[in-house]
């Protein structure tokens, strides 16, 4: 079986990590396994195994014929059974299964504003929808939206899975050492990093040289000028830095202390699972399904989201009781590797393809 990642951009963000790790993971378990950017490439290019087959469109347009006659192409050539479309990549996916119709074609819905599902748009979705033979989802909460909204699909939850990356390390964060709160989050209005330095701010009153470190891709739009006002207007600047988009996530955790995610909305954030992995403790919002990674106690803590004052008490729990801190990393380390590992989540996906084979 060859199967192709279908993703807009390689730009690093959730969806667009998961198509990397999924291309990944397939590479030693299917015949042939590709990745296709459409839009964008990105920093995640580096993270794709050299025995990815990959293929850049550089599709200027929604309709762009000649992005979708080599795509086309590119199926018919290396003989693809499944293209796997990731988010928004469902549009052109579905041109090219209209083109191929012995193609299969599943969808995997990674949508970030899982607590505001009614306001999702859905008309184009739907129609494109009559062509899918079957729908993932990254939290329980997508997947009954799905069953709702597109009951003619079969629909799966299929966890996210955290991957070590092996790029060369690169990232030095500042501030000092044993003393540093990373939070892993593209700038983008879900993830609330508003009321995280609101929250950061009520830790300096008591903690003046704890640094709080922002990773993830700057926009260079009115919500990521709105964070650094912020930490401008409030002397941030010595305690707060931010650092982009980077490749080196593995040597980035490493070098943290406390891992934390303030968001209104989220779907399984492959950011926890990455400070599981790198053996941080966590302190998130209850929201998507962050509960089913912090499912205890003495996994990480949870508090509601838009409330500045128990996040940063819960951050503050942690830097004042490093016994809690370490006991909660252990646990939540095996946590994510029993409960989302790469092979449990891999073989379930090869099943689910084998099933629909025509």
């Amino acid at each position: 079986m060859r199967v192709l990642q279908l993703i807009d951009s390689l730009n690093a963000g959730g969806a667009e990590r998961m198509a990397v790790n999924y291309a990944n993971a397939l590479t030693s378990r299917l015949e042939g396994a590709y990745l296709c950017a459409t839009r964008e490439e990105g920093l995640l290019k580096e993270s794709l195994s050299e025995n990815v087959g990959y293929l850049f469109l550089n599709r200027k347009k929604t309709i762009d014929l000649s992005a979708i006659k080599r795509l086309s192409t590119f199926v018919k050539q290396e003989h693809i059974d499944v293209i796997h479309a990731h988010a928004t990549s469902f549009f052109l996916a579905t041109l090219i299964k209209i083109l191929n119709p012995k193609l299969i074609l599943v969808w995997h819905d990674h949508y970030g504003n899982s607590e505001f599902l009614e306001n999702r748009p859905l008309f184009v979705l739907r129609r494109c929808s009559a062509w899918f033979s079957h729908i993932f989802t990254v939290n329980s909460k997508l997947e009954a939206w799905a069953r709702t909204k597109l009951p003619s699909v079969p629909v799966s939850y299929l966890p996210n899975f955290a991957q070590v990356d092996t790029n060369k390390p690169k990232t030095g964060l500042k501030g000092t050492k044993g003393k540093r709160i990373l939070c892993l989050a593209n700038l983008r209005p879900q993830k609330d990093h508003l009321n995280l330095l609101k929250a950061f701010q009520l830790v300096l009153e008591k903690y003046s040289d704890w640094t709080l470190h922002l990773l993830g891709k700057d926009f260079k739009d009115d919500y990521a000028s709105e964070i650094k006002g912020y930490i401008n207007k409030n002397h941030l600047n010595k305690n707060v830095f931010l650092y982009g988009s980077c490749t080196d996530i593995n040597h980035v955790l490493k070098q943290g202390d406390i891992g934390v995610l303030g968001s209104k909305s989220e779907g399984l954030p492959l950011a926890l699972l990455e400070y599981g992995l790198a053996g941080l403790p966590v302190v998130a919002t209850q929201v998507g399904d962050c509960y089913k990674v912090v499912s205890k106690p003495n996994e990480g803590i949870l508090v509601e989201p838009n409330n500045h004052k128990d996040l940063s008490q819960a951050i503050l729990k942690y830097i004042e009781h490093e016994n809690l801190r370490h006991l909660a990393a252990t646990h939540l380390k095996a946590k994510v590797l029993s409960d989302f590992s790469e092979t449990a989540v891999i073989e379930s996906l090869i099943s689910i393809y084998n099933s629909h084979k025509l």
